[in-house]
């Protein structure tokens, strides 16, 4: 098994790392690697005779394409072809079915050079291949194209009366539910605030582009370098769109530069690349410029109302939150908005809506946190407005309404360490000295402001497969095609699997990214550790079974007749509990059985019938200071601590790199990042990194990440572990608009709040005609 797959160049931990426990502060073990150059990535891997592919950019919104003049393009020297859906030669499959991917949503997704149809601005309509990419980037600048155009729509606010409750639901989606009678006990409360929020389209912006590289073998074989979330989704994918067998398509993605959400589903370069390596009979690489990236997935433009009511106490009465979003025409993307104020505090009587508005756009796609990015931030904006309003702090107020069970079905939570957070994180930050006020706090001619908000995200766990392999010179190697999107996979999973068996990190190789290893969800939702990692530590469970029947059969064995629990493994060798010295070395024990290795298998699959009768999910509180020169409107945010409940933590330094990470983005999604649109045109406009903004350098500065003591062993019998990759951002960006009302008193309920919305004040809330909810 350790030499399956060479070329991966599986990472281990230098020498010298030595032993490790959960809870460690422990250096990426692909660290070297990647500040190398060594770790190579989709656009970065050859192969004899490679052609490369640029993609050619629909200027039109909807329409059809009436005709293509690629005359100039083939005449560039170097040109091999111009592919586009009236020369393609390559068979596609023709039904909805085989195009969609296993986090597909309800619809029919999209197919590239399918047909002339054109349903978004900036869809691919042809693909250049040239021998060089010079070449096809300049002949792909030459192509032609003119349509015939109709009517697009992609103004979601002006759309608002069309919205419509989503007509079939994506796979895991939960529609949310109500209790009581939200409405008639609004109206009778004493107190009451009424919210409307916005939030403009993001895009993830990974530093990867999206890019693959098709290798064509002489047997025929395609070896696809993608970047991706799941090289099993994606052959899946390609396998189902072109009809090929498994056995000829191996997918790989051992490097991925970031994906946030954005390489869950397969991007469009990728059965372009096959589609032109199959036509062309030679090995093809796509990369997508960064222009490109602006022209799939996004997090969704949204419209959110929140309506809160509240007896003088502070008790809360009611919760009435509903949610509108874009979504393309062919299908319906969903996400969790609302469902988060059904859980996250007690109340009697809440009522959830949730809706879509179809646009001329491409699929929204699930970005780092979503619906809980848009949902829990208005929810906190409007829990802060309630503070105010009842002249409670804050954190009281949430302390006053903590929910014990899920509100809405009276479910314990598996664990919740949330108010441990909450005291963890008040006195780290020095919550006491607030003053209730805004406009209470300054220094020279900044005003300054203290927010907080609770953030909560699904503790998810799946079906893994995991193969150990334990060799008699000592190395393990753990696989799974699993992915590792710059979150620490490789090293939590060589943490766990070295704890186990007892041996020093540097022994320990894990190995994922090709879609021939043992099965592995999609990278995505903070699973991979509680899912993956389980099967780990189920694998090396195994390991130690059979390594130690094998002990028990050598001559004279002091472990005949014990139980696993009465041994242990440490530096090569098994041996009684708490007496190193009466033990026998691993490589004698596999020598006297006559095997050179020892390989394990296990399936990891979740508690199923224990796990539903719990709520599963991972807490946070945030607290954050702002420094806002109001002259200028302009804020910056100085201080942030998160205090997260995540199950144990088993790689300390790669998960608070997680929680750091996310804190970044928060601040991003709150004061930077919007993709604007002319809806003359039906276009993003500023698709760049010059005018798509997010936070850089200066504008982070103290970030403290706490992590809460708790061990979740419903959600992870194995490990007790939760993931982290969401929760991080989840409440950021509310904490800071809370803040900015603090230092202010202006309540900005849009994102991002940017120096214009700040000299504006309300007058920058794009207030609608809620749409009709049931």
């Amino acid at each position: 098994m350790t030499d399956l797959i060479p070329e991966l160049r599986t990472p281990s931990a230098p020498e010298g790392t030595g032993r490790v426990k959960s809870g460690m502060h422990v250096s990426r073990v692909d660290g070297i690697a990647k500040v190398t150059g060594a770790a190579r990535y989709a656009a970065e891997h050859e192969a004899p005779a490679l052609a490369y592919g640029v993609v050619v950019s629909g200027t039109v919104a909807k329409g059809r394409i009436k005709n293509i003049d690629a005359g100039a393009a083939e005449a560039v020297p170097g040109v091999i072809a111009v592919i586009t859906h009236e020369n393609r030669t390559v068979k596609m499959r023709g039904n909805d079915l085989a195009y969609k991917d296993m986090t597909a949503p309800a619809g029919s997704p999209f197919r590239p050079l399918y047909s002339d149809r054109i349903f978004y601005s900036g869809q691919p309509v042809a693909l250049v291949v040239a021998e060089t990419f010079e070449a096809a980037r300049y002949a792909a600048a030459l192509v032609k194209l003119s349509y015939e155009v109709e009517e697009h729509d992609t103004d979601m606010l002006a759309s608002l009366d069309r919205a419509y409750e989503p007509r079939k639901m994506k796979a895991g989606f939960v529609p949310p539910s109500s209790k009581g009678d939200a409405d008639t006990a609004y109206e009778a409360a004493p107190v009451k605030i009424e919210s409307q929020f916005y939030h403009g389209a993001e895009h993830h912006n990974p530093m990867e582009m999206f890019a693959s590289t098709v290798v064509l073998g002489e047997d025929g074989h395609l070896t696809v370098y993608d970047k991706n979330q799941s090289s099993q989704n994606c052959r899946w994918y390609v396998s189902h769109v072109f009809g090929l067998s498994k056995d000829k398509l191996t997918v790989r993605n051992p490097y991925v530069g970031g994906a946030f959400g954005s390489g869950l589903r397969p991007q469009y370069q990728l059965p372009l690349a096959v589609m032109a390596a199959l036509q062309l009979k030679r090995s093809v690489r796509v990369v997508l410029t960064r222009q490109q990236m602006f022209s799939f997935g996004h997090r969704p433009e949204t419209w959110q109302q929140v309506k809160l009511a509240a007896n003088p106490d502070g008790q809360l009465q009611a919760i009435v939150h509903n949610a509108v979003h874009e979504t393309s025409r062919l299908e319906d993307y969903v996400e969790v908005v609302v469902n988060w104020s059904g859980q996250m505090y007690a109340c009697d009587n809440i009522k959830l809506g949730y809706k879509l508005v179809g646009q001329d756009r491409y699929s929204p796609i699930d970005m780092r946190a979503p619906g809980a990015a848009h949902g829990v931030h208005a929810l906190e904006v409007a829990m802060d407005e309630m503070a105010h309003a009842l002249k409670m702090d804050p954190l009281a107020f949430r302390l006053k309404n903590y929910a014990e069970v899920n509100p809405l079905d009276g479910k314990p939570y598996s664990t919740k360490e949330l108010r441990q957070c909450y005291q963890k994180g008040a006195e780290r930050f020095g919550w006491q000295d607030r003053p209730l006020e805004p406009r209470s706090m300054r220094d020279g001619e900044e005003l300054v402001g203290w927010g907080m908000a609770t953030g909560m995200w699904d503790a998810l766990v799946m079906v893994a497969r995991v193969s150990a392999v334990l060799h008699a010179d000592g190395r393990l190697v753990v696989s799974s095609a699993a992915s590792d999107i710059g979150t620490g996979t490789y090293t939590v999973m060589s943490m766990i699997a070295a704890e186990a068996m007892g041996l020093s990190l540097e022994k320990v190789s894990f190995q994922l990214g090709d879609s021939t290893l043992p099965m592995a969800p999609i990278e995505g939702g903070s699973s991979h550790v509680a899912t993956v990692g389980s099967g780990v530590a189920g694998a090396c469970e195994k390991l130690q079974k059979a390594l130690l029947k094998m002990a028990q059969a050598m001559p004279d064995s002091i472990f005949k007749k014990l139980q696993l629990r009465q041994v242990e493994f440490n530096d090569g060798r098994i041996h009684l509990r708490g007496e190193p010295a009466k033990g026998v070395g691993l490589a004698e024990v596999l020598a006297h059985a006559g095997k050179d290795r020892v390989e394990e298998k296990f399936l990891m699959t979740p508690q199923m019938l224990k796990q539903r009768k719990y709520t599963r999910a991972v807490h946070s509180a945030v607290f954050c200071e702002v420094r806002v020169n109001e002259k200028l409107g302009i804020v910056r945010v100085t201080r942030v601590v998160n205090a997260v409940a995540a199950g144990r933590i088993i790689s300390a330094k790669t998960a608070e790199s997680q929680i750091i990470g996310g804190v970044v983005w928060g601040i991003s999604q709150a004061l930077h990042e919007e993709t604007y649109t002319d809806h003359r045109l039906g276009r993003f406009m500023n698709h760049n990194f010059s005018e798509y903004h997010v936070a850089v350098n200066a504008d982070i500065h103290d970030i403290q990440v706490i992590f809460a003591d708790e061990d979740d062993r419903v959600v992870s019998k194995q490990l007790g572990a939760k993931g982290v990759g969401e929760i991080g951002l989840v409440g950021v960006s509310a904490a800071v608009a809370n803040a900015i009302f603090h230092a202010t008193g202006k309540r900005l309920r849009s994102t991002p709040m940017s120096p214009d919305k700040l000299l504006l004040g309300d007058q920058e809330v794009p207030v609608r005609k809620p749409p009709q909810f049931e």
